[in-house]
C-alpha cells in the first residue's frame, strides 16, 4: 500500500490541491489557496518522477512563495486593502431596498434587500412598495428611511 502511494503520490497531491481550493471558497482570505498552489507544484514534481523529499520541498517552497507574492496581490486587487471590510449585516448599511410589509411609526415591517427579507423599523410611516435606504441596524433589525 505504501509503495503504491509513493509511486502514485501525484494523486495525493492533486487531492490536496482540490481540497484546498474547496476550503478557500469558504474562507475567501487567499490563505488556503497558497497551499493549493504548493500542492500543484508537488503534483508536477511527482509526475516528473522526483522523490517524496523533493515533492515536499516543492510544496513548501511554492506555498511560501505564494504566501508572499500571490496572496498580497490578490488581497490588493480583490479587497482593495480595506482593513475594515463590512461583512454580514454591517454590509447592509447604506443599501437600498423595497418595503414589502408596511412599516408603522412605532412598529416594524419588512424590507427586501437583494432578495432577502429584513425586519425593519423607521421614524415615520412607510407604505408597501416604497424605496428605502438602510441607515442603521440593531441585531437583525434594520432602521430605514424613505428615499
Amino acid at each position: 500500500m505504501i509503495e503504491y502511494l509513493l509511486n502514485n503520490s501525484w494523486q495525493i497531491w492533486a487531492v490536496v490541491a482540490v481540497l484546498c481550493l474547496i476550503l478557500e471558497l469558504s474562507s475567501g482570505d487567499f490563505f488556503i489557496i497558497c497551499f493549493s498552489i504548493g500542492a500543484v507544484a508537488a503534483v508536477i514534481g511527482a509526475a516528473s518522477g522526483l522523490s517524496i523529499y523533493w515533492q515536499v520541498g516543492l510544496f513548501a517552497a511554492f506555498t511560501l512563495l505564494a504566501l508572499f507574492t500571490v496572496r498580497p496581490l490578490a488581497l490588493h486587487w480583490l479587497h482593495k486593502n480595506e482593513p475594515n471590510r463590512a461583512s454580514n449585516a454591517d454590509a447592509l448599511l447604506g443599501r437600498t431596498g423595497r418595503v414589502t410589509e408596511a412599516i408603522p411609526l412605532d412598529g416594524n415591517g419588512y424590507v427586501q434587500i437583494d432578495g432577502d427579507l429584513w425586519k425593519a423599523v423607521s421614524d415615520s410611516n412607510i407604505p408597501v412598495g416604497t424605496t428605502v435606504r438602510v441607515v442603521g441596524r440593531e441585531s437583525t433589525i434594520v432602521t430605514v428611511e424613505k428615499l
